[in-house]
C-alpha cells in the first residue's frame, strides 16, 4: 500500500515544476544582484555610470524619429498638428493691444470677463503643460499614434518597456529606498544627540533618497552649488511636484516642514523625526500662525540645525509660471536661499493635479514615465533690505527664481485652484472702472 502511494506521487511529478522554480530563482537573484551592482551601491556612493545620460540621449533621437514621421504624415494625409494657443510667455497675442475706453463701450466688464476666458492666467498653471511633439506617451496626444503604422509600433514597444520592465524596477527601488530611510532612521533615533548622530543621519537621508531618485530614473542638473543654503536658513522653491522634495534632498540635506499624515505618510514622518529635528504640525496648529512662525524662528536660530524646505506657494503649479509666496516665511528675518526647479516636459510631466489624480495614482504615473529630467539652480543668498516688508521680499525672491527658472511670474494667489476669488480682487475692478468714468467726466 505504501509502494503505491509513493508509485503515485512518482507519477505525478513534473519535472517542468522543478525547472520553473530553478529558472525563477535565478531570474530573482540575477535582478537583485543587477539593483544592488548598478543602481543601489552607486547611490550609496553617490556615482553614476552614466547609464541614465545614455537614456536620455536615445530617447531624445527616438523623439526626434517619431516627430519627423508625424510632421511628414500630417502632411500626406493633410492633419493639422497641435500648436499651443498662447505665446510662451502666457499671453494671447490678440489680447497684447488694450482697446482704449469709450463711453459706448457698455460691455466693458463683458469684455474683460470674455478676455479672461480666452487668457486664463490662473486655471491653464493647474492643468498639464501642452507639449508641440509627441513623446510617445497615450495622455501626451492620443491621435500622434495613428498617423502610420510604424509610430504605432514604436508606441506599442515603449508601453512594453515601460510597464513590463521600467515600473516593476521602479517599484522595486521606491520600496527599497523607503523601507531603508524607515528603519535606518529609526534605529538611528536611538544614538544620544551629538556629531555622530547628525553625521549618520545625514547620510542616510541623501543615501535613500538618491534611490528614490533612482526609483523616478530623475536625471538631475544642479547648477551653481556653491550657493546652497546652509545651517541656520531658509529654503524656497517653486513647487510643481511632491517629488520636489526628492529632486532637493537627493544633493543635500534639510528639515522638512509640514502637516502630520496618517497611515504610510505617518509611519514615515515618525521615523525620520527620530533622527533629524523636521517640523510637523497637528491638523489644528497649521492654522496658528503665531506658533508655526515661533517654531520656524526656533529652529533657525539654532545654526547647528540643517536648514528648512519651504514651498511658499502652497500648491502645485505646472511647471510653467511662479504664483504669489505666502509671506509668513519671509517674516522670520532669516537668510532666505532661493531655488528654481525647472523639469523637462517632453520625458513625462511631473505636474500633480491634485485634484483630479491621488497620490498613489500619480506616483504611478510618473514611475510609467520614460524619465524624470530637470535642472535645478541655486541662487544667492537673499535677505531682507531695510525698508523693505515681507510681501515686497517674498514677490523680490518669487522674481529671482522665476527669472532663473524662464517661468512666468504671477501674482495671482495660487489657493485659487480651489477657491474662489477673493472679493477684494472684484473691488479692485470696480474701483479702476469708477476711476475711469470720474476721468472721463473731469474730461468733459
Amino acid at each position: 500500500m505504501k509502494w503505491n502511494r509513493l508509485r503515485g506521487a512518482e507519477l505525478n511529478f513534473n519535472p517542468f515544476d522543478n525547472l520553473l522554480c530553478i529558472l525563477l530563482g535565478i531570474s530573482f537573484t540575477v535582478w537583485f544582484t543587477l539593483l544592488l551592482v548598478f543602481i543601489i551601491v552607486p547611490a550609496i556612493f553617490g556615482v553614476s555610470f552614466g547609464i541614465r545620460q545614455l537614456y536620455m540621449k536615445t530617447l531624445l533621437k527616438i523623439f526626434e524619429w517619431a516627430t519627423h514621421r508625424i510632421e511628414r504624415g500630417a502632411k500626406d494625409n493633410n492633419h493639422l498638428l497641435y500648436k499651443p494657443y498662447s505665446n510662451g510667455d502666457g499671453s494671447n497675442r490678440d489680447l497684447d493691444h488694450a482697446s482704449e475706453f469709450e463711453m459706448s463701450d457698455i460691455f466693458y466688464f463683458c469684455r474683460q470677463g470674455v478676455e479672461s476666458i480666452m487668457d486664463d492666467e490662473v486655471t491653464k498653471r493647474f492643468s498639464a503643460e501642452e507639449l508641440e511633439s509627441w513623446n510617445l506617451l497615450t495622455r501626451s496626444n492620443y491621435n500622434f499614434q495613428h498617423i502610420s503604422l510604424r509610430l504605432t509600433v514604436l508606441w506599442g514597444l515603449g508601453v512594453v518597456i515601460r510597464y513590463g520592465f521600467l515600473l516593476p524596477l521602479r517599484v522595486t527601488l521606491a520600496f527599497t529606498g523607503v523601507g531603508l530611510l524607515v528603519v535606518l532612521t529609526s534605529i538611528i533615533g536611538f544614538l544620544p544627540n551629538g556629531r555622530m548622530k547628525n553625521f549618520l543621519s545625514e547620510q542616510v537621508h541623501l543615501m535613500c533618497y538618491r534611490i528614490c531618485v533612482r526609483a523616478l530614473t530623475a536625471i538631475i542638473t544642479y547648477h551653481d552649488s556653491e550657493n546652497k543654503p546652509k545651517n541656520g536658513g531658509i529654503c524656497v522653491a517653486n513647487h510643481t511636484s511632491p517629488i520636489d522634495v526628492i529632486i532637493l534632498a537627493s544633493d543635500g540635506c534639510y528639515a522638512m516642514v509640514g502637516q502630520i499624515h496618517g497611515g504610510l505618510m505617518g509611519v514615515i514622518q515618525k521615523s525620520m523625526v527620530k533622527a533629524c529635528p523636521h517640523i510637523w504640525f497637528e491638523r489644528s496648529e497649521v492654522k496658528d500662525r503665531h506658533l508655526v512662525a515661533k517654531r520656524l524662528s526656533d529652529h533657525v536660530e539654532d545654526k547647528t540645525k540643517l536648514p528648512i524646505l519651504i514651498f511658499p506657494e502652497g500648491t502645485c503649479i505646472n511647471n510653467t509660471s511662479v504664483m504669489m509666496f505666502k509671506k509668513g516665511s519671509f517674516e522670520i528675518g532669516s537668510t532666505v536661499y532661493p531655488v528654481a526647479i525647472k523639469y523637462d516636459p517632453r520625458f513625462g510631466d511631473a505636474f500633480w493635479n491634485s485634484s483630479q489624480f491621488g497620490m498613489v495614482n500619480y506616483l504611478l504615473r510618473m514611475m510609467s514615465s520614460w524619465a524624470i529630467v530637470c535642472s535645478v539652480w541655486y541662487l544667492p543668498p537673499m535677505t531682507r533690505e531695510e525698508g523693505e516688508d515681507a510681501v515686497q521680499f517674498a514677490n523680490r525672491v518669487k522674481a529671482a527664481i522665476a527669472r532663473q527658472g524662464g517661468l512666468v511670474d504671477l501674482l495671482w494667489d495660487g489657493g485659487l485652484k480651489r477657491g474662489k476669488v477673493k472679493d477684494t480682487f472684484k473691488e479692485e475692478q470696480q474701483k479702476l472702472y469708477s476711476k475711469m468714468l470720474t476721468n472721463l467726466g473731469s474730461l468733459r
